[in-house]
């Protein structure tokens, strides 16, 4: 976890310098972040510029960190991802963390983690997506402005009552995710890996995985776990192309114990996939923002006519749709949405 392995992954001859290294960190977007801490603890001299940035980013990191443990205190709702992988990054390097994934214990303690961040927060895109058909889960993205919009990317929270979606197929959803906290990490990571499976890791993954070598795992117990949360072939497959870059410490056990479990999932998948029954995901158009409906636990779920399913929730309506929605229906969405304003 040093800036010369940083120079590996992204390509860069260590002779072309760190100003080399930090532009084609920029194809990355919050990648830059990493780059520059990294610079920084080996005492590298960087303008005021790259400073503010840097700070900005550090920021950014750290009003993540106090919106997961105050959304936590208050409704049960935790972190996965990102925001638990950067505190396994030694002291002064600074893991990038785009999105702030966070799972909800149920619907409700969701929206109420959604109505405190549109109430404390410039929310400007409140984004909803379900899961399945009954029951279902939801998925409730929200983003404002970063401290300089034009120059950061907008904070961006992410919030789901299922820890773990599946691809949709074959794996199915895992709704809760139960494990020592370096093992909840590998999940989280393989679990991004399911979804691009043909690409190769991005260096931040490569970056996470070496981050999880100065932790301490039971190979066994984690790649039982792996096997019950369907991803051993997954997490065999991440470990393997890390191998290609850097030790891989106590996780070199981990990858053995998984052999024995790659052939029973991928037996399972196969006979999953000839099933045609898939899980089929319902994207929310947005037709109009609300005043906060604080007495709402729930969001509710209308079908005023065929084919139109319509989602009221505490924050906001939406019409339901497995593709974009056209001028056509959405006008005819509003004006269900205004019979159920005024029934007679």
């Amino acid at each position: 976890m040093n800036t010369a392995l940083l120079y590996r992954l992204l390509d860069v001859d260590p002779a072309a310098g760190p100003a080399e290294l930090l532009h084609r960190s920029r194809a990355g977007r919050h990648l830059p972040h990493l780059v520059l801490s990294s610079l920084v603890r080996d005492g590298v001299r960087m303008g005021g510029a790259a400073r503010a940035e840097l700070r900005r980013a550090g920021d950014r990191a750290a009003r993540y960190a106090r919106l997961a443990a105050g959304l936590g205190c208050c409704t049960g709702v935790r972190a996965i991802g990102s925001l638990p992988l950067a505190d396994h990054y030694p002291d002064g390097l600074l893991r990038p963390v785009g999105t702030l994934d966070l799972v909800a214990p149920d619907e409700a303690a969701l929206w109420q983690a959604v109505v405190r961040l549109v109430t404390d927060h410039p929310v400007e895109h409140i984004e909803v997506t379900l899961l399945g058909d009954r029951p279902h889960h939801t998925a409730v993205t929200v983003q404002w402005p970063a401290e300089d919009p034009l120059a950061d990317p907008w904070y961006r929270v992410r919030l789901t009552t299922a820890a773990l979606p599946g691809d949709g197929r074959a794996v199915p959803v895992r709704p809760y995710l139960v494990a020592e906290e370096p093992v909840e990490c590998l999940l989280a990571l393989a679990e991004s890996h399911l979804r691009r499976p043909a690409l190769p890791p991005a260096p931040l993954t490569v970056l996470d995985v070496a981050a999880l070598t100065r932790s301490s795992f039971e190979p066994s117990d984690t790649a039982a776990v792996l096997a019950a949360y369907r991803l051993a072939p997954e997490a065999a497959v991440l470990l393997d192309q890390a191998a290609a870059h850097l030790p891989l410490g106590p996780l070199a056990a981990v990858r053995a114990a998984l052999a024995p479990e790659l052939a029973a999932e991928h037996r399972r998948r196969s006979e999953a996939a000839a099933s045609p029954r898939g899980l089929t995901a319902r994207h929310g158009t947005l037709l109009r923002r609300t005043v906060i409906r604080h007495t709402w636990d729930t969001a509710r779920l209308l079908s005023p006519a065929p084919g139109t399913d319509l989602l009221l929730t505490p924050v906001a309506d939406y019409l339901l749709t497995p593709t974009p929605a056209t001028p056509t229906t959405r006008t005819a969405a509003l004006d269900a949405l205004r019979r159920w304003d005024t029934p007679c």
